[in-house]
């Protein structure tokens, strides 16, 4: 006489939780790929973006609840909804840093070297052209006073250099960084200050930032202001600041090999 034999069921959650992280990284992975494209509406794919983090969110629900039926009911697919977790976790790991970040740091969109009077944004054509025919806002009262307290230690540069030596060390720092020179003025003539429009994208993502440098000459040398504005969203999750500090660096260390 055969004996039957009965097998657990497996438990639904966990073939969804892999179809879902599967679908998420596909998502953002497209939506890594448009929102570098500069043909691409950046909005759109942000929003695609969100749609690929939240399919991993999903999916590491499903998990869970997997995870809850095999202990209580001893079904199986604990491998599948193991492999549904561990990618959707690896789906959300930047995502859920730049969240942490954005919580520890107040919400600026705009940071500046000179709080008092920061660099004006240019407002040629090819300037407006290159920042999507937009403008950076001024920053209110409010927010610089979340800049001073948040980055006490965002501030102007002073070399020791000519005007001429100085804005060459700060093209060259802008190229070293990558950045998308738009135009560049050499310090002289009626103003006097020199000027660098440009645009530095974000590593991971993509996202353009728009930056101006200005280059005051003064007796004792060249004083260099920075100022960098997100294009999109409502903080800037520590970028602008992050993009100062690595600029100023790059000019710093150029200097001293100068010398």
């Amino acid at each position: 006489m055969r004996r039957l034999i009965v097998e657990e069921p497996v438990t639904r959650a966990a073939p969804w939780a892999l179809r879902l992280a599967w679908l998420s990284l596909a998502v953002v992975g497209l939506a890594l790929l448009l929102v570098r494209d500069p043909r691409a509406q950046t909005d759109a794919a942000l929003a695609a973006l969100g749609s690929g983090v939240g399919l991993a969110a999903l999916a590491v629900l499903l998990a869970v609840a997997a995870f809850v039926r095999i202990w209580r009911e001893g079904a199986r697919g604990l491998g599948i909804a193991v492999g549904g977790l561990l990618l959707a976790v690896l789906v959300l790991a930047y995502p859920a840093y730049m969240a942490a970040r954005g919580v520890m740091l107040p919400p600026l969109t705009d940071v500046s070297t000179d709080i008092e009077n920061p660099p004006a944004f240019s407002r040629s054509r090819a300037a407006w052209e290159a920042r999507g025919w937009r403008l950076p806002r001024d920053s209110a009262p409010a927010a610089r006073a979340l800049q001073r307290e948040a980055y006490p230690q965002i501030a102007p540069l002073t070399l020791d250099l000519g005007p001429d030596e100085a804005f060459a060390l700060a093209m060259k720092a802008a190229q070293n960084r990558k950045w998308q020179v738009v135009e560049s003025y050499k310090p002289g003539g009626r103003a006097g200050n020199g000027r660098i429009e440009a645009v530095v994208r974000s590593r991971l993502l993509g996202l353009p930032y728009d930056v101006t440098v200005r280059l005051h000459p003064r007796a004792d040398g060249t004083r260099i202001d920075l100022r960098s504005a997100t294009r999109f969203g409502d903080r800037d999750f520590g970028q602008n600041a992050d993009h100062i500090r690595a600029y100023l660096d790059e000019i710093g260390n150029l200097a001293l090999a100068v010398k």
